[in-house]
């Protein structure tokens, strides 16, 4: 047997067994919030990074959510979808859904809002070094693009 399976013993027997404890016998400690969901958070945008990038060159077309054809958000929709995690439709509606985060905390993965006058009106799917993936407009295709304005926001796919 694991220790996993001895903690419920170990607890009934002291009555409180702490983290160090659990460490030391060759357990795990899940607590909500902890490293496991960020671990998953972290794989789900991965995985969505990787698909948006397998998507190079494929055309936009507004309203299109793929597997051939994107418009920005339907980009991202689709990649988080193939990742295991559900978006809404519209750029603004997947900003409004995530959690945000500062430039400081973005990661590979994490969606980038572009605004103008309060409205999200672009997203994209941030690829590090300051470049991202995305379906920017009608005759071009997706593709990475370094991120060309100050007026950006970062939102962590939950």
């Amino acid at each position: 047997m694991s220790a996993q399976t001895h903690l419920p013993s170990l607890l009934s027997r002291t009555g409180a067994v702490s983290a160090l404890t659990i460490a030391a016998v060759g357990g795990s400690l899940v607590l909500p919030g902890g490293a496991p969901e960020a671990h998953a958070t972290a794989a789900h945008a991965t995985k969505a990074l990787n698909v948006a990038a397998s998507k190079k060159g494929s055309p936009y077309r507004y309203g299109a959510t793929g597997p051939h054809r994107f418009d920005c958000s339907g980009l991202t929709l689709y990649a988080y979808k193939k990742a295991g995690k559900k978006l809404p439709r519209t750029a603004q509606q997947q900003y409004n859904r995530t959690r945000h985060i500062r430039a400081s905390q973005r990661q590979r993965g994490d969606l980038v809002f572009f605004q103008a006058r309060g409205y999200v009106y672009h997203v994209g799917i941030y690829a590090g070094g300051g470049r991202i993936w995305h379906s920017p407009k009608t005759g071009s295709v997706v593709k990475l693009s370094k991120i060309w304005s100050k007026s950006v926001r970062y939102g962590r796919v939950r």
